[in-house]
């Protein structure tokens, strides 16, 4: 299965992050954040322009702009 960009998952679906490719302040704040590769994401919620999205990962929900999630490639986990 390849690689998507976070912002491309639709509602209900999980995915497992398989890299982060922003650098410098950016990069370190999401890994802040708990997006660390291998780390399995959900998205549960969208709003209404599509921007910011809400992503449940482990047990707390974490809202990302659009421009922070194009910086995560995921792979879709089948359920």
């Amino acid at each position: 299965m390849s690689a998507i960009c976070l912002r491309e998952l639709q509602l209900g679906q999980k995915a497992r992050l398989v890299s982060i490719d922003a650098q410098g302040e950016l990069g370190r704040r999401i890994r802040d954040m708990g997006l660390v590769p291998g780390s399995e994401v959900e998205v549960v919620g969208r709003a209404p322009l599509k921007d910011p999205v809400a992503l449940r990962i482990k047990d707390f929900t974490l809202s990302l702009r659009n421009n922070e999630a194009d910086h995560i490639l995921v792979e879709v986990v089948d359920e």
